[in-house]
């Protein structure tokens, strides 16, 4: 298969600048074209991108200055993929996400990707594909992750939650 009809994208969140837990993501993510950071330390971004030579797209979650450069919500066209990032924090009650499907409607995402809750979430309704990496390095289910979002041109996206290994 031809490199421009599929696209492996190495998702992460809510990093909180441990390096190490970074570093264990970027020795197991096996090669990727893109990385997106969903917040909670978009500072990380600029290390990912240091370390790989690949781009990363970040966005700012609640702990997070906001006079960073990153945006508070990113949408962005991959394959003919629409993604829509936000951290969460700004949508997310309780265990309720539904508020992010409606961000996803709103910016036409065929992939909404956020962080906050430190909980990975692989879940469609109404063709949206809602995606959330949990957490390297503060997992509140226990258990250190990231994602791989995995395009390929004519079907539907895939996401994969990678337990992180020490």
């Amino acid at each position: 298969m031809e490199k421009d009809e599929q696209m492996r994208i190495g998702v992460v969140s809510d990093t909180h600048g441990d390096l190490h837990a970074l570093r264990q993501v970027l020795d197991q993510a096996g090669e990727v074209d893109l990385w997106l950071h969903a917040g909670d330390y978009s500072q990380d971004a600029p290390y990912i991108e240091e370390k790989t030579g690949i781009p990363v797209y970040a966005v700012c979650g609640n702990c997070d200055s906001y006079t960073d450069r990153a945006p508070a919500e990113l949408v962005t066209k991959q394959l003919g993929v629409t993604l829509a990032m936000t951290h969460g924090h700004r949508y997310v009650r309780y265990n309720d996400w539904s508020r992010l499907f409606y961000f996803g409607e709103e910016k036409q995402a065929d992939v909404v990707i956020f962080g906050h809750i430190h909980v990975p979430v692989c879940v469609e309704e109404d063709g949206i594909l809602l995606v959330n990496p949990g957490s390297p390095s503060r997992p509140r289910n226990g258990v250190p992750s990231f994602g791989i979002l995995t395009l390929e041109k004519g079907k539907k996206p895939k996401f994969e939650v990678i337990e992180v290994r020490e």
